[in-house]
């Protein structure tokens, strides 16, 4: 549930509009433009549904599509709320701008929102950038970016999920940083993790992506399953704190559209960014990183089914593209 007042609404007849009494209801006019802007995205008139959209907009509320024909309502932020990540701007083709943005997808846990952001700003330098996306508001997400929110951090807002791949390639176009690194938030700095990171980046012009943690695809099980790998060059980073130069990213593509869960994405992107540079090579650097990994509520937390599903998609895809690729593995 949201902080704000969230309203669940069936398309054509309302039966409760908050699961809380004591949080507001929408008004009656406005689920009347929420249910007409159903219908007019039902009738594949776009055009009304986002004039119906900014409408309710006008009237303090915040309209989100979910699957099967229903909508939310909520109360409208003290920020900006776009429709869909689809909206953040695409800044691809701009110059560098600052050596590194840290890029957080944020769908839930406020606190950790809080405990993640909070350290990155003290254990990182003025020319690195803290660019998260909120999904939602869920259970006041949003909110808690919003009260952190600064030159240091910039804050995009949208109305209801986004697919994994969506998020982070959304964030990926709208960066104008030299390098890009995913971070998740459960991963937690407790010193300056990223800096290595970046050195080693500048240090070498082939290494086009560096992090925290490396695997290696276990060629002796057929590419069925990858092995904890660094320091030194790996086959492939994973996305607890994974830095990639914004260009190398870009020529990949970003990671694959299809990718809706992060498990095996990371693996499947490294593959993909080694493939889309020629000599690429992705390293762990061989001091410990001064970080620690909190609850990752992404495996823990989200639904086992539909975790596993999408984990099994990605990995047979990712053998689909990359299995028997001897030339994108790293030295043996």
């Amino acid at each position: 549930m949201h902080a704000s007042a969230t309203a669940r609404c069936s398309r054509r007849r309302v039966l409760s509009c908050s699961s809380h009494s004591s949080l507001p209801e929408p008004p009656d006019h406005v689920v009347d433009l929420a249910e007409a802007r159903a219908q007019a995205r039902a009738d594949r008139d776009f055009a009304a549904a986002d004039r119906l959209r900014d409408e309710i907009a006008a009237a303090g509320w915040v309209v989100a599509d979910v699957a099967g024909g229903t909508f939310t309502l909520s109360e409208k932020p003290p920020y900006d709320v776009l429709a869909s990540v689809r909206d953040l701007p695409d800044n691809s083709a701009a110059t560098d701008t600052h050596r590194a943005t840290v890029s957080l997808v944020v769908d839930g846990w406020p606190d950790d929102v809080r405990t993640c952001i909070e350290a990155l700003l003290a254990h990182t330098d003025d020319d690195v950038v803290v660019q998260a996306l909120d999904l939602g508001n869920v259970d006041g997400a949003g909110d808690a970016v919003h009260s952190l929110a600064g030159p240091r951090v910039q804050e995009w807002h949208v109305a209801g999920a986004a697919g994994w791949s969506d998020a982070r390639s959304a964030l990926l176009k709208a960066d104008t940083a030299r390098v890009h690194v995913w971070c998740d938030l459960s991963t937690v700095f407790t010193g300056d993790a990223l800096t290595p990171l970046l050195d080693a980046i500048d240090a070498d012009a082939q290494v086009v992506a560096a992090g925290w943690r490396g695997v290696n695809v276990d060629v002796d099980d057929e590419w069925r399953s990858f092995v904890d790998a660094g320091p030194g060059e790996v086959d492939a980073l994973l996305g607890y704190l994974f830095a990639m130069r914004r260009s190398a990213a870009l020529a990949a593509g970003g990671p694959h559209p299809k990718a809706r869960f992060y498990r095996n994405a990371d693996m499947e992107f490294s593959f993909s960014l080694r493939d889309a540079v020629p000599g690429a090579r992705l390293v762990v650097p061989a001091a410990d990183l001064p970080c620690r990994q909190d609850r990752h509520r992404g495996y823990h937390d989200s639904d086992p089914a539909y975790r596993d599903k999408e984990s099994a998609r990605t990995y047979q895809r990712f053998l689909q593209r990359f299995r028997g690729r001897t030339d994108l593995l790293a030295p043996r």
